[in-house]
């Protein structure tokens, strides 16, 4: 008896680490779905380990409409996730969502996974957050159009902890700091390799979560936690900064203070919901850990 064709997922941002590479690989270690990695960059490792694995690796983006449509044809659905600008500028991610949409609308894709944010708009009434607001107008395109969709907003990733959050040593002192001006407020997060394998069950199960926001997280810890982990993992002093938002803005941008001004009002995550769709999701703990050997020159 001749075997049942798999249905195909089309993975944006597939081949170069992140979101669209969690999603990928988890797809391939399940195998339910054929994988169609979509990126740029194909001899890196991150496209050639995809190969390895069992994924067709093709070349492309969200921002050839034409290139796109061949690339989706005959899939069964797709994961996206768009790419902000330096400037966060909404041009470049609503172009991109509204060819993905387009698409995805017109060849009939029965379900599109989105990697988006929270909804700032939604939650405050205010524009003020650029990075999530142009997200979520980045997604409003699926919903117009009527295309089956999920909209997963993931939270902070531990991996700001190797770049944006890195521990940096403090001169003259054998001592490191953090910089997340939270207060003594919570920061929800997650691993970005952890999101791979909740994205793969929300395929599986298109009946349940269509038409469904979903808000996913971890931990939920205070900066002083993180510190506290870090140290206790890597084996140094790190400290939390204990940096006022109006410092921190002075220091970095209005965009960024803007960021960490929303974070510290959420309230709309439900702990359940990792732990449903990824059971073996990660503590801040246990990842770092694992990618400590990464952290070993501070």
């Amino acid at each position: 008896m001749m075997a049942t064709q798999k249905k195909t997922i089309v993975v944006f941002g597939a081949t170069t680490g992140g979101k669209g590479n969690s999603v990928a690989n988890a797809l391939l270690l399940d195998g339910t779905f054929s994988v169609l990695a979509v990126g740029h960059n194909l001899s890196k490792p991150p496209g050639q380990a995809l190969i390895r694995r069992g994924a067709t690796v093709v070349g492309g983006d969200l921002n050839n409409l034409a290139t796109l449509e061949k690339i989706m044809e005959g899939a069964y659905g797709a994961f996206v996730v768009t790419s902000f600008s330096d400037d966060f500028s909404q041009e470049q991610e609503n172009s991109q969502a509204k060819n993905a949409a387009e698409v995805a609308k017109r060849l009939g894709l029965k379900h599109v996974i989105f990697g988006g944010l929270d909804h700032v708009m939604l939650s405050t009434r205010q524009r003020n957050v650029p990075l999530y607001d142009v997200k979520r107008e980045a997604e409003t395109h699926f919903w117009e159009l009527g295309v089956p969709l999920t909209s997963v907003q993931v939270p902070c990733y531990y991996e700001n902890f190797v770049t944006f959050c890195r521990p940096r040593r403090e001169p003259g002192e054998d001592a490191y700091t953090i910089t997340m001006p939270m207060g003594d407020l919570p920061i929800h997060a997650m691993g970005v390799y952890d999101l791979g394998p909740a994205v793969v069950n929300i395929f599986k199960a298109p009946e349940v979560y269509i038409g469904k926001s979903i808000t996913l997280f971890r931990d939920a810890l205070k900066e002083q936690e993180f510190a506290e982990i870090l140290s206790q993992c890597l084996g140094k002093n790190i400290r939390d900064s204990q940096i006022s938002l109006e410092n921190y803005e002075q220091q970095t941008s209005k965009s960024f203070a803007d960021m960490f001004r929303y974070l510290q009002t959420m309230s709309n995550y439900d702990e359940d919901v990792i732990h449903q769709l990824n059971p073996k999701a990660r503590s801040f703990q246990q990842w770092v850990e694992e990618i400590k050997w990464t952290m070993e020159d501070l």
